[in-house]
């Protein structure tokens, strides 16, 4: 997992050096047939990556973004209207037969489809009119970090060549610099916090959520940890009377308008107790535990930074509390739902 870890900057490097045509002709019949909405079809990490797509979609495409459950399509063999749509499947293996199956049915249904997937010759980037590669190479670990983090560049890449963003694509030729910068901050300061706890709450907003999102499940399938990604907004609206003293709360404080928020909320918990961690480029507030963040890339582009900032202390987190974070109990690399 380490090991993966610190090759994504050369992974997301090769990515965004490949495929200039398949994107551009992507791009290209997003711009002629303007699709009305945008459907992500993913599990797992790829989910979180699709909900910082859909992030993406609405600051920059105006377009409503919903996740779709496979088993609409494969367990209650609905028929769903795909016409004016924008088809998205993400995944690492390409082989779960339920993500297959439901980008052939959105296909087959008058969508424009698009697979980003790390096997190229998988049954899921055939499915899809438009296959990009995340060109991660093999991934060993069961815990997937490069192939996640080269699906966040791919989203934005994809997003900001559709939409024609110059900012934007200037500041990806930047990313692999900063992902490298961003595997020299040390959040070990972290571990007497989380080595003994049960659980925690992740906080984050707007396209940090995804991230958040990620967070947690890797909190969960490497140190057994029971952590819960929540907005910064949601988690005052009920989840917040969980939180005591000594309650743990990662809260992503990206320099965004989101990021602001989970930064003052953090603030707040910190005043009343919580073990509170905020991950910024800036200086955390009151008592809270600074994660340290490289300054500010773009804020589209900073989550993923944020990501794999987390991902080295996630690693050593899991053999501090006696497991192998390579080999979570239960899991495959593949996973194969219907």
């Amino acid at each position: 997992m380490l090991e993966e870890t610190r090759s994504a900057p050369a992974r997301v490097a090769d990515l965004l050096a490949s495929d200039g045509d398949a994107y551009e002709a992507l791009a290209a019949e997003l711009r002629l047939r303007a699709p009305a909405f945008v459907v992500t079809v993913a599990r797992g990490s790829s989910d979180h990556a699709a909900l910082y797509l859909a992030s993406l979609v609405g600051v920059l495409a105006g377009r409503v973004t919903a996740s779709l459950p496979p088993s609409l399509v494969t367990r209650y063999q609905a028929t769903l209207s795909f016409q004016g749509a924008f088809v998205v499947s993400l995944s690492q293996s390409g082989a779960s037969p339920d993500i297959v199956r439901t980008l052939e049915a959105a296909r087959a249904g008058g969508a424009i489809t698009a697979a980003i997937v790390n096997q190229p010759d998988s049954p899921l980037a055939r499915a899809a009119l438009h296959p990009l590669p995340q060109h991660a190479g093999p991934e060993r670990s069961v815990a997937a970090t490069k192939s996640v983090i080269a699906t966040l560049a791919a989203c934005a890449r994809l997003v900001a060549t559709w939409r024609q963003d110059r900012h934007l694509l200037a500041a990806l030729a930047q990313l692999p610099d900063r992902l490298e910068a961003a595997l020299q901050c040390d959040w070990s300061p972290a571990l007497p916090l989380l080595e003994h706890a049960s659980s925690l709450y992740v906080v984050g907003r707007g396209p940090g959520l995804g991230i958040a999102a990620e967070t947690a499940l890797k909190l969960k399938e490497t140190s057994g940890v029971l952590a819960e990604a929540l907005s910064a907004a949601e988690i005052q609206h009920g989840p917040k009377a969980v939180i005591g003293p000594g309650f743990p709360v990662l809260a992503y404080g990206l320099a965004d308008p989101g990021g602001d928020d989970a930064r003052s909320f953090a603030a707040e918990l910190a005043s009343v107790g919580a073990q509170v961690m905020v991950a910024s480029s800036m200086p955390a507030d009151g008592a809270a535990l600074h994660l340290p963040l490289p300054a500010p890339l773009h804020p589209l582009l900073d989550p993923i930074v944020a990501l794999l900032a987390f991902y080295p202390l996630a690693e050593a987190l899991a053999r501090r509390r006696g497991r192998d974070p390579d080999r979570p109990p239960g899991l495959l690399k593949v996973t194969r739902t219907f």
